[in-house]
């Protein structure tokens, strides 16, 4: 194991790009992903966000695991899991980034005419998410991570 290896908490090493099944022909590509087979939980709730013009995200989900995708153009994440933080550049809408529960995900630098999907594996429930970076901290410190 590298040394950049072993300051990624756990939680970040979780998180792994999905290589989503592409059939490509003279028309063009199709790409598709199905729960359990490509994306490693039941989807219970597909969202989109387009025509952005600041950052999103600057949360975590207590319960939600996500899939992220670059449908059109590109932007970068962000993910902090209260320990250690990684970014990841997207601008290919064949793979996914999957991230688990509990960790705060930042979305930035959207490219005019960027689509950003996300696959997640729960309903949405604010009551269940922790808005605010202070509030993630708390929680992990509260659950004793």
């Amino acid at each position: 194991m590298q040394d950049s290896e072993r300051r990624i908490s756990r939680p970040l090493q979780q998180v792994r790009w999905i290589e989503l099944p592409s059939v490509e022909d003279p028309r063009g590509t199709l790409t598709a992903a199905e729960s359990q087979l490509d994306v490693p939980f039941d989807i219970r709730r597909v969202f989109y966000m387009h025509h952005v013009t600041a950052s999103r995200g600057g949360h975590a989900h207590r319960d939600t695991d996500q899939v992220i995708i670059a449908m059109a153009g590109s932007f970068d994440v962000t993910l902090f899991d209260g320990e250690a933080s990684a970014s990841y550049g997207f601008d290919d809408p064949k793979r996914g980034l999957y991230v688990p529960r509990m960790v705060l995900v930042d979305l930035e630098n959207f490219s005019t005419g960027a689509v950003c999907l996300v696959l997640a594996s729960t309903p949405y429930d604010m009551s269940r998410s922790l808005r605010t970076r202070a509030d993630f901290l708390q929680a992990l410190s509260e659950a004793g991570g």
